[in-house]
């Protein structure tokens, strides 16, 4: 499109309303077939069926989807499945075992890399200790943690044994944890002593023991020792650290749970800033298969990539499209615990180059930050790995989609501009990007 010069953005948004996919993405695409739309338009909602069959179910589905009770819809009625299992166990029982699932970056540059099999003992391990601790199925579990593996890890372990988790962003207040603790009547908190913002320990056990004391029954909290020696805490009564719990289950067998399909597996509370929180929750079968079937045919994850979604895991985001799906088609996830401008602005784009990531799905604002920060940051970069490109959170403009398109993407990687809401737990409006035209600014 031009000789490498700076690009006059505005020209080129005259000169060109709409991008086809390279012909070489779509050859290798997972959805490449433009009769899907009639199939989907044609066979609803047995169209859904391909989605449940990225899933290993323990008893199949009797109905794609029950209506009977209208306003309330039931997917997959009869069939029982565990997502933990299809998000970790059926990878290793595959020959999967030593193929990477977390690739975690820390504040301070540290790296942790958990494969399937890591990810297995891990999530079982855990999985004993909270039924050590008296957690039982159905039972729900505050999760109040920031960017790190334990999150994950947690997750999937409550998954396992059939207990919903309920994650809580670990930048909300003590009073914002306190009010969804007991709003799910948890009566279980897993959270951290504290975690580095730009370098400076925060103290995050405060918090949780600020909400505890206000809630009246007692909380068993396990706490995950995430900065050592940079700040020191006590436990207190009904309060268990995280690697000892681990340790000391660390060779319990732990079945996975099987679950109904309508059984919930996360509760989630919306923010509350246009009113009190309200809960969202999914169940097993409909969420997972839909999560997995996204991941699939609009992000076109496979299991050999690469996979980053920058956002956090405490948003439906980062359930959806950093643990659940992702982990659900056995490929490699990464979890960034930093701001994309810490401690460079030049951070996102030398992690893509390191770890060759493939895919890349990011917010419009991160991308208007990205602009103003300059295309001098990633133009240093070889972002020659990306395939594919997606935001999601609020609308894209022409502009900054075009930029992303050029600069990020180097006019080689489709762009899926994607809408959808926690209540609907992933993917609504998108493109998929083998299939047609896509035009900035218009999802």
């Amino acid at each position: 499109m031009d000789d490498g010069g700076p690009v006059d953005i505005g020209a080129w948004l005259a000169e060109q309303e709409s991008f086809e996919p390279p012909e070489s993405f779509v050859e290798g695409a997972n959805v490449s077939d433009p009769d899907i739309y009639d199939e989907f338009a044609e066979r609803w909602p047995e169209c859904w069926e391909r989605a449940a069959e990225l899933l290993t179910w323990d008893r199949p589905w009797d109905r794609v989807l029950d209506e009977s009770d209208a306003p309330t819809y039931r997917w997959f009625t009869g069939g029982r499945l565990n997502a933990a299992y299809n998000c970790v166990d059926r990878h290793v029982e595959a020959g999967r075992k030593n193929h990477a699932a977390l690739r975690w970056i820390g504040k301070r540059g540290e790296t942790e890399t958990h494969t399937y099999g890591d990810l297995k003992r891990e999530t079982e391990a855990f999985a004993a200790a909270l039924l050590e601790l008296g957690v039982e199925e159905d039972d729900v579990v505050t999760l109040y943690l920031p960017m790190i593996p334990e999150l994950p890890i947690a997750m999937l372990a409550c998954a396992r044994i059939g207990a919903p988790h309920s994650v809580v962003f670990a930048g909300f207040s003590a009073s914002a944890l306190e009010t969804r603790m007991e709003r799910s009547g948890a009566e279980y908190l897993v959270t951290c002593d504290g975690y580095y913002r730009r370098g400076d320990a925060l103290n995050h056990k405060g918090k949780a023991d600020r909400a505890v004391r206000r809630i009246d029954r007692d909380i068993e909290t396990v706490v995950v020792d995430r900065l050592g020696g940079g700040l020191p805490h006590s436990l207190s009564e009904n309060q268990h650290d995280y690697d000892d719990l681990v340790e000391r289950n660390r060779s319990n067998v732990v079945e996975p749970v099987v679950r109904d399909a309508e059984d919930d597996l996360f509760v989630m509370y919306t923010s509350g800033t246009t009113g009190e929180p309200k809960a969202v929750r999914h169940t097993t079968g409909g969420y997972l298969s839909h999560a997995a079937w996204t991941s699939h045919a609009v992000l076109d994850v496979k299991p050999a990539d690469t996979y980053w979604c920058s956002a956090d895991i405490g948003w439906i985001t980062g359930h959806s499209y950093i643990v659940y799906g992702p982990l659900a088609l056995g490929t490699t996830t990464i979890i960034y615990e930093e701001t994309p401008d810490y401690p460079e602005k030049t951070r996102i784009w030398e992690l893509i180059q390191r770890y060759d990531v493939n895919v890349f799905y990011t917010a419009p604002t991160a991308i208007r930050a990205f602009m103003k920060w300059g295309s001098e940051h990633p133009q240093g970069y070889d972002l020659s790995s990306l395939r594919l490109l997606g935001t999601v959170g609020e609308p894209i403009n022409p502009k900054a989609w075009k930029w992303y398109y050029k600069h990020i993407g180097n006019e080689a990687c489709p762009i899926v501009d994607t809408w959808w809401q926690a209540e609907t737990g992933g993917m609504m409006i998108t493109t998929l990007p083998a299939i047609g035209e896509m035009k900035p600014g218009s999802a």
